[in-house]
């Protein structure tokens, strides 16, 4: 995940976990006379980092926030999961293809915010659908097409109830389609899903929420893409866990503040990238297997009371910790998560910038990273544009796994590899005509901004908090109109 201008070595998953290096001769005596984050810059500078964030998965060299998943591919933030290719955020999931938010999912293809579907393709905002195509805010629809806001409803296309002998021909003409024609069906879902009303969040089974995109949520306040999270605030992406305020990228993490990326952990402090059973961490970083009660380190791993990598023995850290926490207080460091000028990374190489866009000079402006975009250096021999691909998937020969595609919108180049190929023969779907990056920011597109505006419920005129702000053409109810409308 580290760009080549990073100030610290980075080592293969392999090599970072095995016995060949010991990151506590890195260690160094706290310096009282000096800030604590100008002497963890300088650790952060010589500590060698894994390059990508990987754990107990198998055949998922090309992932990264992967936690006990395998044969994925091109994917980000996948938990439990199985062959998910190109796709971000999927927890306990398998047979996932180009996909945003999904959980508890299984074979689906351009699904944006679903939880407990199968065999669903071209559908958002989806919960307990199956074996159906072009669904908008449907929950427990089966064998449906192109359909908005139902419930419990099975045959039926363009939301009109059919018998199954006549809903299975009008599928059957469906999947005679050419691509063309199939992508001018999609540009007519996205223009239905604009018509529909809307709540003011879109949630399942929570209780006392507020945000969007939650998920078995109690008691979460202003949170974002949350599953099984109980007793949080301000909290992206944070799957499984309880009590967590000012979190982000999360799995199965327990009691946390200022704390980004992690999994099976809890009692954690401004941490990152903290992974498998770790407790009471303090301004901690890629710190792994069992290690608790640390402060200010980097890469440890079955490791105990030390601080700036420094071993101590329990009754020294104890009586350490404190003093340099007062020295921080003294400083202004205490209680605020890593400055940003400690990120190795470029502001436009994070999420933030899909979700806070910011321009070169306005990031420039703030003293931040920015990383500017290389051109491709691959030498490719065979490529072909991809307005030359034939239309049906039919038509589609083996060898293209050994041609890269030029994107029709970005120019830039991209494979095919075998399991995907093989997923849309058997499913009857075009190859892609865009690359995996620009499919990811269209389905972004389709999202809310992490945003809450206060509005008024269209219907009744109840003060709502929602993230469609006031002057998008959404019509927006609180949640007691919106259920009488759709049930």
């Amino acid at each position: 995940m580290y760009n080549p201008d990073a100030p610290f070595p980075v080592y293969s998953q392999e090599y970072w976990y095995g016995d060949g290096w010991d990151p506590k001769e890195y260690g160094q005596e706290f310096d009282f006379g000096r800030p604590f984050f100008e002497q963890l810059k300088e650790l952060i500078s010589k500590v060698p980092r894994f390059a990508l964030t990987i754990t107990k998965s198998e055949n998922c060299e090309y992932n990264n926030f992967c936690a006990s998943s395998r044969n994925c591919y091109m994917s980000n933030r996948l938990g439990d999961s199985e062959e998910v290719y190109y796709s971000y955020l999927a927890i306990e999931s398998k047979d996932i293809v180009d996909c945003y938010n999904v959980t508890r999912c299984q074979i689906c293809y351009e699904v944006v915010d679903a939880d407990n579907c199968y065999d669903v393709f071209f559908g958002q905002n989806l919960s307990g659908c199956s074996v159906s195509r072009f669904l908008f805010d449907c929950r427990n629809a089966k064998h449906c097409f192109f359909c908005a806001g139902l419930r419990n409803a099975e045959y039926c296309f363009f939301n009109e109830p059919l018998s199954k002998e006549e809903y299975e021909k009008k599928i059957g003409e469906y999947e005679k389609l050419a691509h063309s024609k199939k992508e001018d069906l999609r540009k007519r879902f996205l223009k239905l899903c604009s018509e529909q009303v809307v709540p003011a969040y879109w949630g399942n089974k929570t209780e006392n929420v507020s945000g969007n995109y939650l998920l078995e949520c109690k008691n979460v306040f202003d949170s974002y893409d949350c599953t099984g999270l109980e007793d949080g605030r301000y909290a992206y992406g944070h799957i499984y866990g309880n009590n967590a305020m000012d979190t982000v990228f999360s799995y199965h993490i327990d009691w946390a503040y200022e704390f980004a990326a992690g999994t099976s952990s809890r009692n954690l402090l401004f941490c990152f990238n903290i992974l498998e059973n770790c407790y009471n961490m303090t301004y901690c970083m890629d710190c792994v297997n069992n290690c608790h009660d640390c402060f200010g380190c980097i890469g440890l791993k079955h490791a105990q009371y030390c601080i700036l990598n420094k071993q101590y023995s329990k009754e020294e850290y104890e009586a350490l910790v404190p003093k340099i926490i007062e020295h921080m207080k003294q400083t202004g460091e205490w209680g605020e998560f890593f400055p940003i000028t400690l990120s190795p990374f470029g502001y436009n190489e994070t999420v933030a910038q899909e979700y806070f866009p910011l321009k070169k000079e306005e990031v420039s402006a703030k003293g931040w990273k920015w990383k500017e975009e290389e051109s491709d250096l691959m030498k490719v021999e065979k490529i072909i544009p991809a307005g030359r691909l034939p239309d049906s998937i039919s038509d589609i020969p083996d060898d293209i796994l050994n041609w890269a595609i030029e994107c029709e919108v970005t120019k830039k180049l991209f494979k095919i590899i075998p399991q995907e190929l093989k997923f849309y023969h058997r499913f009857n779907l075009p190859v892609p005509r865009k690359c995996p990056d620009q499919r990811h920011l269209e389905r972004i597109a389709l999202r809310n901004p992490r945003k809450l505006w206060d509005r008024q419920c269209a219907k009744c005129r109840t003060a709502i908090k929602t993230t469609y702000s006031p002057d998008r053409p959404e019509i927006v109810y609180c949640e007691a109109c919106y259920l009488k409308e759709v049930y």
